[in-house]
């Protein structure tokens, strides 16, 4: 399965606005886009995504920048998924095939089940869920990397 940068970018921004944007406070684009490693420019083309979707507010004015919309154990990856690329958990389609009975057989038996249960898994998984891994990583890496004396 290929997942296009877009969709990657967009769920590592949420998951930094999540770890980073405590209660009032918010995060901009170019913050994340130093703690990530990502494209300032490319980050600004997918946050408006994420707003028109309601999975983050931007806060105007000189301390402005972005914040969850709702808790992240209300935002699932379905809806993370759906408002960056809408293909990426819709119906597989045949390309430039005749719709056959053969195909028509493969499409429902093994596409559409593959592609439910897919959606189902994206609908269980919440933004809450990666930062708490995210965080687990983070910790363990920040343990290898300390020295005693």
């Amino acid at each position: 399965m290929k997942i296009s940068t877009k969709v990657e970018c967009g769920i590592i921004a949420l998951v930094d606005i999540c770890i980073h944007a405590d209660g009032d406070e918010v995060v901009t684009i170019v913050t994340i886009a130093r703690r990530q490693n990502l494209s300032a420019k490319y980050l600004e083309q997918i946050v408006p995504l994420l707003k028109h979707a309601d999975i983050i507010r931007s806060v105007k004015g000189a301390k402005g920048g972005y914040r969850l919309s709702r808790s992240p154990q209300q935002i699932n990856m379905k809806q993370v998924v759906t408002a960056l690329d809408s293909t990426v958990l819709s119906d597989a389609v045949f390309d430039q095939m005749e719709q056959t009975h053969i195909i028509s057989a493969i499409d429902k038996c093994m596409w559409n089940r593959m592609s439910d249960s897919l959606r189902n898994i994206a609908e269980q998984i919440t933004l809450a869920d990666i930062a708490e891994h995210y965080g687990q990583i983070s910790d363990e890496n920040a343990e290898q990397l300390m020295y005693y004396i």
